[in-house]
């Protein structure tokens, strides 16, 4: 790049890849790393993580399980709502659908998206499983609950790893 192109006078200076700061701030430095570089980032996370308090965290998990329970009612509401032809459980399915996804927003502010979502799915499939063998008579073979005994495995490591 040139000395005096219209570029490195955005820059700043000749081969400097940040756009300037103002001269007038009494804080600058030059050669002080970007907000955006790996190390700030990472510094920047592992901070978020270790200053969240156990409240935080407690609420995230109950947010997470209630909008996990709520996923089974939206699904049980849809069902009987035979194709949105009936009112009352088209009306469950939608304030249900929306508080679950709610929930599960709120949990996400504190919680691992992957653990977050893999477990609220989990609470989901396994209740709706659950919701269809004892209501909706749905069989309830002996491989049907090992894999949803799986599942509840499954979904008690990931919080156990979190």
């Amino acid at each position: 790049m040139r000395e005096g192109s219209a570029t490195s006078k955005i820059r700043g200076r000749t081969g400097h890849h940040r756009l300037p700061v103002p001269r007038d701030r009494a804080d600058w430095d030059p050669d002080r790393r970007t907000a955006g570089s790996p190390d700030e980032t990472r510094r920047t996370r592992i901070a978020k993580t270790t200053q969240l308090s156990g409240r935080s965290v407690v609420m995230a998990w109950i947010y997470l399980v209630v909008s996990g329970l709520l996923e089974t009612v939206w699904a049980a509401a849809l069902s009987q709502s035979r194709g949105f032809s009936r009112l009352t459980p088209s009306i469950v399915f939608g304030v249900a659908l929306v508080l679950s996804m709610g929930g599960l927003s709120l949990a996400l502010r504190d919680l691992p998206v992957g653990t977050a979502y893999a477990i609220w799915v989990g609470i989901g499939a396994v209740g709706t499983a659950i919701y269809g063998m004892a209501a909706l008579g749905e069989p309830a073979t002996t491989a049907r609950l090992l894999c949803l005994l799986a599942i509840v495995g499954g979904v008690v490591g990931l919080k156990l790893a979190h």
